[in-house]
């Protein structure tokens, strides 16, 4: 029988620590982050922002870093961290990976549905090695972070950014495991503030609201937060949808009807 000196012990058991603690790490989005705070511009108080993808494309380097870094950490990694540092790295992932489908093309397009055809759409493009695989922009939302009875979280549609000025703003900031609650709330009442996509309109009784509501409504009827329903969802922020006292009581009481407005797929490009 081999015995181990106490000595080398204690040597071993603070290996097996930091290897443990070094797994279970949190990501660093440094690389994101910087890339954001310099290339994304927050307009109309933070209710929605501009992607300088100019200037994105003059650091492609540092943004293939990020990419690089996301593309190394494995499935046994990413499954050790918490549920929020895992949905932070995933809606960096998504955004990022946009970004850089824009700037496959850019600055000769309009939309990022001109990077799509008839027969495939470009959330459908396989060009993402992530976690083991190549996924599509399109696995990564409805696959992995939407996929029922993992993350139940349906202010990611809030956070995950289409490159679109219909979308809700790209956030100049990376998520963060330890700041993903704070900033899903920040995105969520930006959004909802925002009057050019989501509003009360007093002379028809009804809430005008994104089309994202339409089609991603069951996201909201699963049962987070306790709502059942899209009107439960706008009931508890209709402190962010209406100024008007009157028109809140009417929203928190869920009576108010619901029309979807058109979706505007231009390029959210800073000009």
């Amino acid at each position: 029988m081999v015995l181990i000196k106490p000595l080398s012990l204690v040597l071993f058991l603070l290996i097996t620590v930091n290897v443990t603690k070094l797994s279970a790490a949190e990501f660093d989005h440094a690389v994101w982050d910087n890339l954001l705070q310099k290339h994304v511009h927050m307009i109309r108080q933070g209710q929605a922002s501009e992607v300088d993808y100019h200037a994105f494309l003059k650091n492609r380097r540092e943004l293939h870093t990020y990419l690089s870094q996301l593309s190394a950490v494995n499935h046994n990694t990413f499954s050790a961290w918490t549920k929020s540092e895992q949905l932070a790295f995933l809606i960096n992932a998504y955004n990022a990976y946009t970004i850089e489908l824009i700037l496959t093309r850019y600055p000769k397009l309009d939309s990022i549905k001109d990077l799509g055809s008839l027969l495939r759409s470009p959330w459908k493009q396989k060009f993402v090695p992530l976690l083991g695989k190549t996924l599509s922009l399109d696995d990564i939302e409805h696959e992995i972070i939407r996929k029922p009875g993992d993350y139940n979280e349906p202010r990611i549609h809030f956070a995950v950014n289409c490159a679109s000025i219909g979308c809700p703003a790209l956030l100049n900031e990376a998520f963060t495991g330890a700041k993903i609650e704070a900033q899903l709330e920040t995105v969520t009442h930006a959004f909802l503030s925002d009057r050019t996509r989501n509003r009360y309109n007093a002379q028809t009784g009804r809430l005008e609201v994104s089309k994202i509501f339409d089609w991603y409504g069951k996201d909201f009827e699963r049962g987070w937060g306790g709502w059942r329903s899209l009107n439960q969802f706008f009931a508890h922020y209709a402190d962010s949808l209406t100024d008007n006292p009157q028109a809140k009581q009417t929203v928190a009481a869920s009576g108010a009807r619901i029309r979807y407005l058109d979706y505007d797929w231009k390029l959210n490009d800073k000009k």
